[in-house]
């Protein structure tokens, strides 16, 4: 069940939660060098992934009051136990990995068990479980659900170790690496993604993942402190927790009669209940793909205007593709942005989650995530894409070409395991004019919506990855933007906390006004003073459900938190959140 183990100490320059950097290295936007950024060590790789998975989660700016108001960067010493876990049946492993503070009380344990935000790498959640967790001497599991940056370059032909170190293929301990009769070994040139390739449908595992990887704690706290064993489900406090696909996980994990858990909290969850009103990911992502870009034509207060990086021109181009497919009306840009406005209102969009939209539609994500899900759910190797679609380092007119050897070095510890970024495009073959990249959009909205083969084959990959509620008893609480512009609160947390209640669970629901998806974007001046951040809510929240639990407290009852957002140059306080 679990191979590729080691065990690695961080104590003095170089601890568990922060890699020696403190606060400061945290925050600081050079990241921490490479002594031969075409060949870093192990340990280079950790430090740089850690900053990185901090960075792509946490509030750090100035003012923003992480380690003030909420959260930690304290130095923890401890030790590291990595390891590879397949689930019965998966083509591929996932990462587990259990963070051990030296301050763990191995005869009152306290067990936090997490899953990776988005689809990133097995530091994917430190910024959240494990600032919280470890300073109070918990240990942390973390697993990355099976997706993750261990991408595999098909023009080198190397793939990555368990620390991150690269290696040719047929290496004994690769994390991932494609089947040659998948298109890995057939000419195929270009980058497999593992949340994209390995055609295990990941996302319809992610419970399974998140109890494997307390399973592998509760193994290696055996190992540590054999006076103390064995370690079990009832002996041992767990809680679950995780934002975004980290928080789908875990309430994913929460299903079913066995009561290992004691507790869960998720944070902005993308879940995909069986409830009115829910949609999924894929379908609400596509159809946003679509509309949004056009939709931001229309005159309102987007925040920051990402979008002034695409040309005025080239959206109204796309506005009259969608016009002349039926897919908006009007005869002039603003009409057709009117249109598209109105069409994914009646789709169930807010205006709030609409205008925080204008982020992820800035950086490419809901075509990154079209494209992603679509190889994932359909269980399609390298070159199986049913759109076409590739991934590649790119030149700077989008042709693909191979990537260097330091950008594949990187790629473990900076990349978010969902291409564009760090070097890696998506490869299109539908860019060149006139269509610009709007047939392949078509295309991905048609696996959605249609009939034919490869559509069937994605939605029954989507179908899979439906929640049922938790089990009965099990204390839940679920936190929620209701500014979220990449997983809207009313497709996903509101459908399941009512799904969950029907079934008589006992679900706890705190919506937060004025918080988006992204904590990390409020560095950003114009979003610090339009947003409150997430995390002071879900550590909030992690802080009532372990007093409950020790009899200390009770459970947070349901709120709509009415923060209030700072004024420009002024610093975060705990006023302005408001936490209930």
């Amino acid at each position: 069940m679990f191979t590729a183990r080691r065990t690695s100490t961080h104590r003095g320059h170089d601890d568990l939660l922060t890699a020696g950097l403190g606060s400061g290295g945290l925050r600081a936007m050079i990241p921490p060098p490479y002594a031969d950024p075409a060949r870093p060590t192990a340990e280079e790789l950790r430090r740089r992934a850690i900053w990185s998975s901090w960075r792509g989660i946490a509030d750090l700016a100035p003012g923003g009051g992480f380690g003030r108001l909420y959260g930690s960067t304290s130095t923890v010493p401890g030790r590291e136990f990595h390891a590879y876990a397949t689930l019965p049946g998966a083509r591929h492993p996932h990462r587990v990995m259990l963070q051990l503070p030296d301050g763990f009380d191995p005869r009152r344990p306290r067990l936090l068990v997490t899953a990776a935000s988005g689809s990133r790498g097995i530091y994917g959640s430190v910024a959240l479980a494990s600032a919280w967790g470890l300073p109070r001497g918990w240990a942390v599991v973390h697993t990355d659900k099976a997706a993750g940056s261990d991408y595999f370059d098909l023009d080198s032909g190397t793939g990555c170790l368990s620390d991150g170190t690269r290696a040719p293929a047929g290496t004994s301990g690769l994390a991932f690496e494609p089947d040659p009769a998948d298109g890995g070994g057939h000419g195929v040139r270009g980058i497999a993604v593992k949340h994209a390739h390995s055609k295990d449908n990941p996302e319809a595992d992610w419970g399974r993942h998140v109890r494997q990887a307390a399973e592998f704690a509760l193994q290696v706290l055996a190992e540590a402190y054999p006076e103390h064993a064995p370690f079990t489900f009832d002996g041992t406090r767990i809680v679950a927790t995780g934002i975004s696909n980290g928080g789908g996980a875990v309430l994913r994990a929460a299903e079913g009669d066995d009561r290992w858990l004691d507790a869960v909290v998720a944070g902005e969850p993308n879940v995909y209940a069986d409830a009115p009103g829910a949609r999924c990911l894929y379908d609400y992502a596509t159809e946003a793909a679509l509309l949004m870009p056009c939709e931001q034509l229309l005159p309102q207060e987007l925040p920051a205007s990402l979008m002034a990086a695409l040309a005025a021109p080239q959206l109204a181009g796309l506005c009259a593709r969608l016009a002349a497919d039926g897919l908006v009306e009007g005869a002039t840009p603003a009409c057709q942005a009117r249109s598209a406005h109105e069409r994914l209102l009646a789709a169930g969009w807010t205006v709030p989650a609409l205008r925080a939209g204008a982020l992820s539609t800035g950086f490419d994500m809901w075509r990154a995530l079209a494209v992603t899900y679509a190889s994932a759910y359909g269980r399609h190797g390298v070159d199986g894409h049913p759109c076409g679609y590739r991934f590649a380092a790119q030149h700077l007119d989008l042709s693909p070409r191979p990537a260097t050897a330091v950008e594949r070095a990187a790629w473990w510890s900076e990349a978010s395991g969902l291409p564009p970024g760090q070097g890696i495009g998506i490869v299109d073959p539908s860019f060149a004019p006139p269509g610009f990249g709007f047939p392949g959009l078509r295309r991905l909205r048609a696996l959605w919506e249609g009939d034919d083969a490869d559509a069937r084959r994605v939605q029954a990959g989507i179908a899979a990855t439906r929640a049922r509620p938790p089990r009965e008893g099990l204390p839940v609480v679920v936190v929620h933007g209701i500014d979220d512009g990449l997983i809207p609160i009313a497709f996903s947390s509101a459908p399941y906390v009512e799904a969950a209640r029907a079934a008589g669970r006992d679900v706890r629901f705190w919506q937060v006004r004025h918080a988006q998806h992204f904590d990390s974007f409020l560095g950003l001046p114009d979003l610090a003073t339009r947003y409150v951040p997430l995390l002071p809510y879900v550590h909030a929240a992690l802080d009532r459900v372990a007093a409950f639990l020790e009899g200390e407290g009770a459970l947070p009852g349901d709120a709509v938190v009415e923060p209030t957002p700072r004024a420009p140059g002024q610093r975060l306080e705990a006023w302005h959140l408001a936490i209930p």
